[in-house]
Parts: structure tokens; C-alpha cells; sequence
């Protein structure tokens, strides 16, 4: 596992005061796992506790993103990268998840599985459901590989979370 402070948007930077979690992980079950786990700490860190729905949402979004990124966008001895970013106004979060296999691109309309009992199948449709927007592009940098992006509309009701007070060098946390 290796930390890093990814690249951001078009213009490389963060904006205001917009907080983000960005971490490389490995390209296996058990970095997917991790990267769960740790998008749900970081969450909870935010304001956002464990159980609630915006933590389980995004922790949700999270696992899927990654499982496939491990299933389908892993090359033997390269990491995939998530990165979480909350938005100054807390109402949105932007998961990105990237990996190393541009060749294998995702549908660009995820649908419903056929077989609702299938083990397989309905990640990104699950994805398409909780998240606002979900889009995927080349990765930035010129590296082999693509993002995926799902940004998720914090409603209302849990926009006012806890407010946690957060140190100007707190501002990228890299774990």
C-alpha cells in the first residue's frame, strides 16, 4: 500500500475549503476491503457517523467501485487509487476511483442484473442508483488506465452533520 496526494480536477488543486482523502491501494480483495473501511473512517472523521445513512451510502459506493477495480481493472503489481472529496458547502462528495486497465471500460448505462439472485453483476448498477452523476474518463496524467467518478448529493437532512472543526493542514489527509 502507498499514500499519495492525486491530482485533482483540471486544475491539480483544491478548491476553498474542500476536504479530500486520497490513498493507493493494493490490487487485491484485501486492498478493497482497506479502502472500504478506510473511506467509512474517514467519513465518520468528517462528521459523518458510522451507521448513518451518508456513511453507509458512501462506504456502499465505495466497495463497489473498488471491488471492480480490482475484478476488472487490476494489472498484476499496480495499485488502484481512491480518492474522497466533501465539498466546501458539505453537500456533496465526489468518490473516484482509478485504475490501470483503460481497455476495460465499464457500460455506459448500467442496468438492472437479469438474475436478481445472480452473485455478480449489479456494482455499478447499485452505483448508478445511490450516486448523482457517475462518469468515467481516461486517467489523468497520461497513465494507462481510467477513473471512475460518482458523486453523491448529500440531502438536506444530513447536510447539517456534525460540523467537525478542521486545521488548515488538515486539509488533504493522506493516511
Amino acid at each position: 500500500m502507498t499514500t499519495e496526494i492525486p491530482p485533482f480536477g483540471k486544475t491539480g488543486q483544491l478548491t476553498g475549503s474542500e476536504l479530500q482523502f486520497a490513498m493507493a491501494f493494493t490490487s487485491t480483495p484485501r486492498g478493497a476491503r482497506l479502502a472500504r473501511r478506510l473511506a467509512s473512517h474517514r467519513l465518520d472523521a468528517w462528521g459523518f457517523p458510522y451507521g448513518s445513512e451518508v456513511n453507509e451510502t458512501l462506504t456502499l459506493v465505495v466497495a463497489e467501485l473498488a471491488a471492480n477495480a480490482v475484478t476488472h481493472g487490476r494489472v498484476p503489481g499496480r495499485d488502484f487509487r481512491l480518492s474522497l472529496t466533501l465539498t466546501t458547502a458539505r453537500d456533496r462528495v465526489r468518490v473516484e476511483v482509478t485504475d490501470t486497465r483503460g481497455d476495460r471500460l465499464p457500460p455506459a448505462r448500467p442496468c438492472a442484473p437479469e438474475n436478481p439472485e445472480a452473485e455478480a453483476g449489479r456494482g455499478l448498477w447499485l452505483v448508478t442508483c445511490l450516486a448523482s452523476r457517475l462518469s468515467v474518463e481516461p486517467r489523468e496524467g497520461g497513465g494507462p488506465g481510467k477513473t471512475v467518478r460518482a458523486e453523491v448529493d448529500l440531502r438536506g437532512d444530513v447536510r447539517g452533520a456534525e460540523e467537525v472543526p478542521v486545521r488548515p493542514d488538515d486539509r488533504t489527509a493522506v493516511t
